[in-house]
């Protein structure tokens, strides 16, 4: 079983890797100035079988598991983490949520056009005025008949615009109780259910961020994902398997910075000699590789825990933590190694540092992961 896993992983990165090389790497930097979305990139990732990697082959998936997923965006994140995050939010929050809660028809509706990249998925959880402390969102429905009125706003969501589907929680009973909110699955073109302001971002810019407006929506109570009261249980449990995700976006934007690095370091010559060949520059190139090679362990285990179907809270925050933050270091050193041209658009590694700071922030703070790890290991 696992030289089987092994070899589909080693199949998935080549794929990936070709896939990176042709479509994204020569618009990398056009499309981070210009702040743009590719939809068609993740119509062709479709295409390539990523866009719904977890989801079985009966429902138009790879059927795949984490470590499967995890390389995949580990690929695409060595090229350019706005794509990787992008790739990641849509399987790991919109489409596994559905995949672990919907019933067999909202499964059959929307888990085929997913996998497929014909349709982009979104997920809203974050408000402008809640973040971290979600149990108190202020989006409300009501129960209305057969349908449910939405009324509120999410923010900080990916593919918040371009999104043709989003699994959005709202509340539904008491703020702040565990029970009092419900995941709902809202379709592009319901009414009153409108994109807001697309944020304008330090990095990952090429994943499209913005607001999720509800003016009186009207969701039919098929459209509940799972029980009632349940969407604030669901919604840590997908956080868990998310962060896994996150941890493999980070790793893979500390080794697309270090690599950089390296190359450079051997090519950039002073004082008659590559710079590689000074103990400054060699020494950090040493705790880079370190660094991201324990990383790269925490995320792995954290994927085998989930594919073996074991609690992953401990693990998951973990690796996300321990990873982000290695991608901070990693970027930063990159930076330096490169000097002044690293602070420049015409080498990568301005970019990477750049986009490694939401790795510390997106699907829970590094300061949130501490909380998760600590209460863990305190139980």
């Amino acid at each position: 079983m696992m030289a089987e896993i092994a070899e589909n992983q080693e199949l998935i990165a080549q794929s990936v890797r070709d896939f990176a090389a042709r479509l994204i790497q020569p618009y990398v930097r056009a499309w981070d100035e210009s702040q743009y979305f590719p939809v068609e990139i993740f119509h062709q990732l479709g295409a390539l079988g990523v866009m719904g990697i977890l989801v079985p082959e009966s429902y138009g998936g790879a059927g795949l598991g984490y470590r499967e997923y995890v390389t995949a965006i580990v690929e695409l994140s060595k090229v350019d983490p706005s794509i990787g995050l992008s790739m990641a939010a849509h399987n790991s929050l919109c489409t596994n949520h559905i995949l672990m809660f919907g019933n067999e028809t909202q499964k059959q509706n929307y888990l085929p056009k997913l996998a497929s990249g014909e349709w982009i998925g979104a997920w809203g959880l974050t408000e402008p005025n809640t973040g971290s402390d979600a149990g108190n969102m202020r989006t409300v429905a009501v129960k209305d008949g057969e349908y449910w009125v939405l009324n509120g706003a999410k923010n900080f969501i990916t593919h918040g615009k371009s999104g043709n589907v989003a699994v959005v929680i709202a509340r539904t009973g008491a703020p702040g109780d565990k029970r009092g909110a419900t995941a709902f699955i809202i379709e592009r073109n319901t009414p009153g259910f409108s994109a807001g302001k697309k944020e304008d971002k330090l990095g990952m810019r090429a994943s499209e961020t913005a607001e999720l407006i509800f003016q009186d929506c009207r969701i039919h109570e098929s459209q509940v994902l799972g029980e009632v009261g349940e969407g604030f249980i669901q919604s840590l449990k997908i956080l868990d398997g998310g962060r896994i995700s996150i941890a493999a976006l980070s790793l893979g934007t500390a080794i697309g910075a270090y690599e950089a690095a390296l190359a450079y370091s051997k090519e950039r010559h002073q004082f008659g000699k590559a710079i590689s060949q000074f103990q400054a520059i060699a020494f950090k190139l040493a705790d880079m590789f370190t660094e991201i090679e324990a990383a790269k362990l925490l995320v792995y285990d954290a994927a085998d825990r989930k594919d073996r179907g074991e609690t992953v809270t401990l693990p998951s925050a973990t690796a996300k933590y321990y990873a982000s933050e290695v991608s901070v270091r990693v970027a930063n050193e990159a930076v330096q190694i490169f000097g002044g041209y690293g602070f420049t658009k015409d080498y990568p590694v301005e970019k990477f540092y750049r986009d490694c700071k939401l790795c510390t922030i997106g699907e829970g703070t590094s300061e949130i992961q501490k909380l998760v790890i600590s209460r863990e290991i305190l139980k």
